[in-house]
C-alpha cells in the first residue's frame, strides 16, 4: 500500500482499550488505582500538585493514535490509549503478509511495548465532555483479528473504533468509565461499503491483519481445491468451475488494490506456478474501477506505465466500471467452494464469477464521530455583563466527509445554534487522523498515514512543550509511492518522479525507514531476502 494513502488507517487506526489483567466490575467507575505502572484513574485535578502527570487519553492505535503516544512524554504526561485491539499495524506492508512475503508480526507493533502507557482494549462507547469521562465496552475476549472493518447492516455496536463487532456473540463486554485531563480522538475509519448489497457479507478487506491472513488462507485454498483430481464417483471440479474460483477480482483503483493485485500476481508466479502448473491456465486477476484512471493521485504519465505494466504482466485493469451486487454462486460451486458472482452495470443482466474478492474502494466515518457531533453539551460562556450562562454546544461536523472540524492546532471546533461562543473550541479535546478535518486546509487533507502522523508527532510535541496554540499544523507531503510487482514501482513527489527499478528501490527504502521499532527494521528485510532465496511462505494454518 502506498504510504501516502494505506497508512489511513488504519486504518487501521481504532479507538482501543485492553482489558487489565484484573476482573473488570461491570459499570466500574475507574477512580481507584490503576494496575498499569504509577497511573490513577482520575484526572489529576490538583493544581497545586506540580507532581501530578495530566492524564492524556487516546482513542486509536493506528497511525494517528500510536504516533501520539509514542511521542508524547511520558515524564510530563500519563499516557493512556483505548483501542478495540492492542497493537499497531504498519498498513503499507500489509498486502505483503497477504501473500506470505513477510510474516505477520513483521508488521505489528504492540502497544503495551510502550514504557509507561496504559492501555485498554475495548471500544469507547460514548464520551461526557462535561465530566471529562469516557465510557468504554471491554473487549479482551474474543478473536479481534476476524473482524472485518465494515459497518454491519444491523449495528450493535459501540462506536469508537475503526471496525466494528462481527463476532458471532452479541454479548456486549463489561462497561466501565476512564477519565481525562486531555483527550486525543483518533478512531480512524471503516472501510466504505456503499451500501453494495453483499460486500460486507462476502467481500475481503484489507484493513488489519485479520484481513490479511483470511485473505492467504482463501488464495492457498482455492488453488488447493482446483488441484484435487476427479472423484471416484465422477463429481469434482470442471474447468468452468476452475476458471471461476481461480479469478481474482480487486474492487479499487488506488494504492491498496493496486499493490494487492501486484502482490497477488508475484505470489501466483514466482511460487504458485512451480506447485499447481496445470492452473495457470485458468487464473485470472483483474481491477475493476469506477474512475476514468487507475491511482488517481498520480500524474498521467505514471498511471500509464502502471497500466501498461500490468498488461504486460496478464492483469486486467476495467476502469468505469460499477459494482451493483455480490452473491454467492448458485449450486455447488458457491455452497461448497465459496465461489461469487459479481454483478456489473455495463454488463447487465450478465455476471462475473471469482473466487475471491478483494474491497479497496475509500472509507467512511467511524460511527462514534457522527454519535459525538450529534451530541450536545453545556458550557459556561460570559455575555454581556461578565456573568456566565450555560450555552448549549456540539462537535463542528464537517459537512462533505463527516469528520471532526479542527482548527489550525488540532483542537476540536465547536458550533452553536446561539451567537454566544459560536466557532470556539473544546478544551482539552483533540482530533487527529481520518476523522479529523482540519480548517482553512485548502484543498483539504488526504486521509492517510503521512497526515495521520504528521499530526500526531506535532500535537505531541507541542503538548511536551506546553505551547499549542504557538505553531499551527503544516502538512508535509514526501510523496507517494506505490509497488507493481516484478521489482517496479512508481514513486512522485514535488522534487521528482520515478518509476521501475529504481522507483522500488525507493518504495522498500521508504518503507523500511518509516517501520516503527528496531526489531521491525530487523525482520521486514530478513525475511525479504528469505522469501527471495527460499520461495515465500505458502502453508495454510
Amino acid at each position: 500500500m502506498a504510504y501516502n494513502t494505506c497508512l489511513t488507517r488504519p486504518l487501521v487506526s481504532r479507538c482501543v482499550r485492553t482489558a487489565t489483567s484484573y476482573d473488570v466490575i461491570h459499570h466500574l467507575d475507574l477512580t481507584a488505582r490503576c494496575c498499569y505502572s504509577g497511573s490513577s484513574t482520575s484526572p489529576s485535578k490538583d493544581k497545586n500538585n506540580k507532581n501530578k502527570r495530566e492524564r492524556v487519553v487516546i482513542l486509536g492505535s493506528g497511525w494517528a493514535g500510536y504516533a501520539f503516544a509514542r511521542t508524547l512524554d511520558p515524564k510530563k504526561f500519563e499516557r493512556v490509549v483505548i483501542s478495540p485491539r492492542s497493537y499497531f499495524v504498519f498498513t503499507p506492508l500489509l498486502a505483503s503478509t497477504s501473500v506470505g512475503t513477510l510474516e505477520f508480526r513483521t508488521i505489528l507493533e504492540p502497544v503495551r511495548r510502550l514504557p509507561e502507557v496504559g492501555f485498554y482494549q475495548g471500544w469507547a462507547d460514548d464520551i461526557d465532555f462535561n465530566q471529562k469521562t469516557i465510557r468504554v465496552e471491554a473487549n479482551a475476549i474474543g478473536d479481534v483479528g476476524k473482524t472485518a472493518p465494515v459497518l454491519p447492516a444491523a449495528t450493535s455496536m459501540t462506536a469508537a473504533s475503526s471496525s466494528p463487532k462481527t463476532s458471532p456473540s452479541s454479548a456486549k463486554g463489561d462497561i466501565f468509565n476512564v477519565s481525562y485531563d486531555k483527550l486525543v480522538v483518533a478512531c480512524g475509519a471503516y472501510s466504505q461499503t456503499f451500501g453494495i448489497e453483499g460486500v460486507r457479507d462476502h467481500a475481503h478487506f484489507l484493513r488489519d491483519i485479520g484481513d490479511a491472513r483470511r485473505i492467504r488462507l482463501r488464495i492457498l485454498s482455492l488453488f488447493e481445491q482446483c488441484s484435487y483430481p476427479r472423484s471416484v464417483n465422477g463429481s469434482g471440479l470442471s474447468d468452468e468451475g476452475k476458471r471461476t474460483l481461480l479469478h481474482f477480482a480487486i474492487v479499487g483503483g488506488g494504492p491498496t488494490g493496486i499493490e494487492f493485485a501486484a502482490e497477488l500476481n508475484d505470489l501466483i508466479y514466482e511460487d504458485l506456478a512451480r506447485i499447481y502448473p496445470d492452473l495457470l491456465q485458468f487464473v485470472r486477476i483483474t481491477v475493476y474501477d469506477v474512475a476514468p484512471k487507475v491511482l488517481p493521485m498520480f500524474d498521467q504519465a505514471l498511471a500509464k506505465y502502471a497500466m501498461d505494466t500490468f498488461a504486460r504482466a496478464g492483469i486486467d485493469v476495467r476502469t468505469e466500471h460499477h459494482l451493483e451486487r455480490l452473491r454467492l454462486a448458485d449450486g455447488e460451486l458457491g455452497a461448497r467452494n465459496g465461489a461469487l458472482r459479481i454483478k456489473i452495470k455495463e454488463y447487465g443482466d450478465e455476471e462475473v464469477g471469482a473466487g475471491l474478492v478483494v474491497w479497496s474502494t475509500g472509507l467512511m466515518q467511524n460511527p462514534l464521530i457522527e454519535k459525538l457531533a450529534g451530541r450536545e453539551f453545556a458550557v459556561a460562556s460570559e455575555e454581556g455583563g461578565g456573568g456566565h450562562a450555560a450555552v448549549v454546544d456540539h462537535l463542528a461536523k464537517d459537512a462533505k466527509t463527516g469528520g471532526l472540524v479542527t482548527d489550525a492546532y488540532l483542537q476540536a471546533r465547536t458550533s452553536s445554534s446561539s451567537s454566544i461562543n459560536n466557532g470556539g473550541v473544546l478544551k482539552d479535546v483533540f482530533v487527529i487522523g481520518d476523522c479529523a478535518v482540519v480548517e482553512g486546509s485548502s484543498p483539504p487533507l488526504p486521509k492517510t498515514a503521512q497526515v495521520a502522523s504528521q499530526q500526531a508527532i506535532h500535537l505531541a510535541k507541542r503538548l511536551n512543550k506546553g505551547d499549542i496554540t504557538k505553531k499551527p499544523f503544516s502538512f508535509h507531503n514526501w510523496g507517494t509511492l506505490t509497488y507493481l510487482g516484478s521489482w517496479k514501482a512508481i514513486h512522485q513527489s514535488s522534487a521528482d518522479e520515478l518509476k521501475g527499478w529504481v522507483a522500488w528501490i525507493v518504495w522498500r527504502g521508504a518503507y523500511l525507514t518509516k517501520s516503527m521499532s528496531v526489531r521491525n527494521k530487523i525482520l521486514v528485510p530478513v525475511y525479504w531476502v528469505m522469501s527471495w532465496l527460499f520461495g515465500r511462505g505458502i502453508s495454510r494454518f
